[in-house]
């Protein structure tokens, strides 16, 4: 078989073993969900200024919301999840089928966005439901096709790359949130940073992919201005993580 065909095989296994985890798979799509009805049931009565734009704050949770669930589902998830699998063996047993190690890897990546896309699905459809949220047509539409899918990717290629620095399975949990939480304030995905934020937060989240995601995902539900700068910024930590994970990603349990 083709490395193609082992890779689309390593995706249906991989989406069985997931749906065959209820729990796991319960929580995964309705985390989104709840913070989304909790951020917007405490703060999204009002409006936002952001772009010199007035925003309803409960439109913006659902497009937080929405960034939040892709990057818990492709940076996260893969993360804590293959270095469980990495202190189990199952990595390095892995290696001794007739599996190519990319095609096994690629298959968790495919996975991870296909369920990114269905998660933002369920978000917009929710938003629109609820809180009168929509994402435009279109180019608008494109662009945010386009962005979602370039983030999924991204977060990841750097949810693979952050293994090399998780010493074990027990670690893994700890290290992953330290490393991507402040990032998810700093970049107004919990709380909303309008046109007054401090000058030093934007400056520290514009260095990282967090806040340009979340800018492009917003590009499309609230209509502000849309730039391929943060579709480029995302994209070249992308590839930063890819080349630090060919480089130092671990098949065998750390010592």
């Amino acid at each position: 078989m083709s490395g193609a065909g082992l890779t689309i095989r390593q995706v249906r296994y991989t989406n069985k073993a997931f749906w065959r985890n209820p729990a796991s798979a319960f929580f995964t799509f309705a985390f989104p969900l709840m913070f989304l009805v909790i951020f917007t049931a405490l703060l999204g009565n009002g409006q936002l200024s952001i772009g010199g734009k007035e925003v309803q704050q409960s439109t913006y949770y659902v497009a937080a919301m929405a960034a939040f669930s892709v990057i818990t589902a492709c940076y996260t998830n893969i993360a804590i999840a293959v270095s469980f699998q990495r202190d189990a063996g199952v990595l390095k047993r892995t290696q001794g089928t007739p599996l190519p190690g990319w095609s096994y890897l690629s298959g968790r990546v495919i996975h991870a966005v296909l369920i990114a896309i269905i998660l933002v699905v369920l978000c917009a459809a929710f938003g629109a439901a609820f809180y009168a949220a929509s994402i435009r047509s279109g180019t608008t539409l494109a662009r945010f096709v386009v962005v979602l899918l370039v983030g999924a990717a991204s977060f990841a290629a750097l949810g693979l790359a952050v293994t090399a620095a998780i010493p074990n399975a027990d670690a893994a949990p700890a290290l992953v949130n330290a490393t991507i939480l402040p990032l998810l304030f700093l970049s107004g995905i919990f709380i909303p940073l309008g046109d007054d934020a401090p000058t030093w937060m934007v400056w520290v989240a514009r260095i990282f992919p967090v806040k340009h995601f979340a800018d492009g995902m917003q590009s499309g539900f609230i209509g502000l201005r849309f730039t391929w700068t943060d579709v480029l910024i995302v994209a070249a930590w992308g590839v930063a993580g890819l080349v630090l994970a060919a480089r130092s990603f671990s098949w065998e349990p750390r010592r």
